[in-house]
């Protein structure tokens, strides 16, 4: 690599920390990570110096810091924007994108989720959701984990009368490596409240779900 294509680097590194009150600590950690990465790319065979490879490293440090910019942030204050509606019948929001990080390889899950919850005397924006949802999601994660995060943020702040949640899932670490099975996806919930009590509220949500 030739000097002006370090420094380029560099100021790539020098731009993703500029605001950061610790960017000494930061840098060096940086630094470590990249020349790491390239230890990798030599270690699977290839030439990090290499046309297409040479930028990686930087590449790659920037895309878990997107990865996990959830950490940043605490999501549930995403809920704290409240309306007082009468309003005491279900609350859907269905089909949440998002994307994750498997903690255990590093590698992508991604699907939906839905998310309802029977109001107290609160509500939230709907838009609230979807961004408490992806900041939960943007962490090193493993579904059942995101899944009860989810309902326990709105249960926290809403006090509904109950809250159910339910995400569908495609793992890269399932399908991708290991025992590659494309086709397979992952169901898990999370019921509290009245949603754990009571069959029938669980069955119109479901239903909702199905239609």
């Amino acid at each position: 690599m030739s000097i002006a294509e370090s420094n380029l680097i560099s100021e790539k590194v020098l731009e993703i920390f500029k605001n950061d009150p610790d960017q000494e600590i930061k840098l060096a950690q940086a630094q470590n990570v990249m020349n790491s990465l390239k230890e990798l790319i030599k270690l699977c065979g290839d030439d990090p110096t290499r046309d297409g490879l040479h930028e990686t490293p930087v590449r790659v440090l920037k895309a878990f810091l997107e990865y996990t910019e959830g950490y940043r942030e605490d999501p549930k204050e995403h809920l704290e924007k409240i309306f007082a509606v009468d309003h005491q019948e279900l609350v859907l929001v269905r089909d949440i994108e998002f994307y994750s990080m498997c903690e255990h390889h590093f590698a992508p899950f991604f699907g939906v989720a839905h998310v309802g919850y029977v109001p107290s005397e609160k509500i939230t924006g709907l838009s609230k959701i979807g961004r408490m949802v992806e900041g939960y999601a943007r962490r090193f994660q493993v579904q059942e984990r995101l899944t009860n995060q989810i309902a326990d943020a709105i249960e926290e702040v809403l006090h509904p009368q109950g809250v159910m949640v339910v995400v569908e899932a495609k793992h890269m670490c399932m399908c991708g490596r290991g025992i590659k099975k494309s086709n397979s996806s992952t169901t898990t919930t999370a019921v509290r409240g009245m949603f754990a009590n009571q069959s029938d509220a669980r069955i119109e949500f479901l239903s909702l779900l199905n239609r």
